[in-house]
């Protein structure tokens, strides 16, 4: 089958998670052997911050080499030629990052007869906190969407923004993410993540600041967007600010470290329950122990207490991590359950297989064959 993707960014990462799941996505089709092609806009801001760093470009270039099987076609302001792109395609995919023009553009062809099945993904809280946003894109002749939350999934239904809403969750990628036994821990703990825009700084001061100074761990921060005043708080606490970190790159700090933490945004906790981020997935998958903050997992993805810690304030969470600290067993039993759990139903072959599922239940071109080859 012939996939096309049209997404914000395939190369970078930089502030732009969705690209993890997207790489470990495209990597499991081809290795099936189906043909991906994937357009980004050469202008787009992760790639033009990636670009920006001290070390920009050299990461670009291990980018390049950590995954040699992917690439993209990058289109100008003029956005991309669709007669092209959309030449022979059996699937097509469209990221939520995209601008409702191309959004609608790319409807149009499908409404005009493709033969291609045209499906929406969304993977953000928009469609709670911008529902005006998410409204101005015409899904009217797509196919469905992929929500990756089921509470995502419910808002599409109950908006009317599409025919068919399918819950398609993050995970992660098994062949990139896992553990690196011949890396001996150096730190105590490690957050990996983006202070930005206030959707979770006083979580931030709750569960990771206070309890790393309460109880003196030797910490790492790693992320984008953090003011001034964020660093102060960190170098307060007396934990290291180690500026943006290429996803490649994560394996290893998790490695180098003894624990991590969940600190979700505040929009997931209080409108979306039921959807960690994507990095619940990579650090579970790398077998390193993990202690959330407040995270309601009401579709059952995993077991708190058994693949992951939860801690419902400051204090336990301080209590938790002296605990995993202090009893190098009982943080492996954690981190084993966690990670078996993982590759058992969180992989991005796992979600694969799901998409050439719903593939065949659209009738898609050559998606019969495609759903006997993974059966």
């Amino acid at each position: 089958m012939r996939f096309v993707l049209f997404v914000h960014s395939l190369v970078s990462d930089w502030n732009h998670g969705n690209a993890h799941f997207l790489r470990g996505v495209v990597r499991d089709l081809l290795a099936r052997g189906h043909e991906v092609r994937v357009h980004e806009p050469a202008d787009g801001w992760s790639l033009t911050n990636l670009l920006a760093e001290p070390d920009g470009p050299t990461v670009l270039e291990e980018i390049g080499a950590v995954f040699p099987e992917l690439s993209s076609t990058a289109y100008g302001p003029d956005g991309p030629d669709l007669d092209a792109a959309l030449d022979g395609a059996d699937v097509v995919l469209v990221h939520e990052w995209n601008p409702p023009e191309l959004v609608a553009r790319i409807g149009r062809a499908r409404a005009a007869g493709g033969r291609f099945r045209l499906l929406f993904h969304d993977t953000h809280h928009r469609s709670v906190t911008r529902p005006d946003d998410m409204a101005a894109y015409d899904l009217s002749a797509y196919d469905g969407v992929l929500a990756f939350g089921a509470a995502v999934a419910e808002r599409y239904r109950a908006m009317g923004w599409s025919r068919a809403v399918w819950t398609w969750h993050e995970a992660a990628d098994a062949r990139l993410f896992r553990p690196l036994p011949e890396t001996a821990p150096e730190r105590d703990l490690v957050w990996i993540g983006n202070w930005g825009d206030d959707e979770r700084t006083a979580e931030l001061h709750e569960f990771l600041l206070d309890p790393v100074r309460r109880l003196g761990l030797s910490a790492d921060v790693h992320g984008v967007r953090y003011p001034e005043a964020a660093r102060r708080a960190l170098a307060d606490a007396g934990i290291r600010y180690r500026g943006w970190l290429p996803n490649h790159r994560v394996p290893e700090i998790f490695a180098r470290h003894r624990v991590t933490v969940h600190v979700p945004r505040r929009p997931y906790v209080q409108a979306l329950p039921g959807i960690p981020t994507i990095r619940v997935f990579e650090a579970l998958a790398c077998g390193i122990p993990l202690v959330s903050a407040p995270w309601d997992d009401v579709e059952g993805l995993f077991t708190p207490g058994e693949d992951f810690l939860l801690a419902r304030s400051g204090r336990e969470m301080a209590e938790a991590l002296g605990c995993l600290l202090s009893d190098p067993a009982a943080a492996a039993r954690l981190a084993r359950q966690g990670r078996e759990t993982v590759l058992s139903r969180h992989t991005c072959a796992h979600r694969v297989d799901q998409l050439l599922g719903i593939c065949a239940e659209l009738g898609a071109p050559g998606s019969f064959l495609a759903l006997a080859e993974v059966s």
